[in-house]
């Protein structure tokens, strides 16, 4: 049983590869101070990079969960979303509203995915 642990922080590994699945922790948008769209587009781009680090892609992804702080954004973030992930590639997804997630953190993503 193989255990593959990538980009470890001083809590927690960005993702964790076992038995041919990814699993990646809560991904967040690099501009906090950015609207709905761009926090989730930003999330997006990590994705890709962390997905590709872990030796997958987005067209693998299995499930993903997206916690949002305001449900009344939802319509700004399922536009970045679909724009990055469409068609036959879809998910399973769930759209959490959350109370709060940090000083200006709009949206944060957890992803489960195959690996190729």
């Amino acid at each position: 049983m193989t255990i593959t642990r990538n980009q470890k922080t001083p809590i927690m590994h960005r993702s964790v590869v076992h038995n041919g699945v990814a699993y990646f922790g809560g991904v967040v948008g690099a501009d906090l101070t950015a609207g709905m769209e761009a926090q989730t587009r930003s999330v997006t781009e990590r994705l890709d990079a962390l997905l590709a680090d872990a030796g997958t892609d987005r067209s693998k992804i299995l499930s993903a969960m997206l916690y949002i702080t305001d449900m009344s954004l939802k319509g700004e973030m399922n536009k970045a979303w679909t724009d990055w992930i469409a068609g036959d590639d879809l998910p399973t997804r769930a759209t959490i509203g959350v109370a709060d997630l940090g000083e200006g953190c709009l949206i944060e993503v957890v992803i489960t995915a195959a690996v190729n």
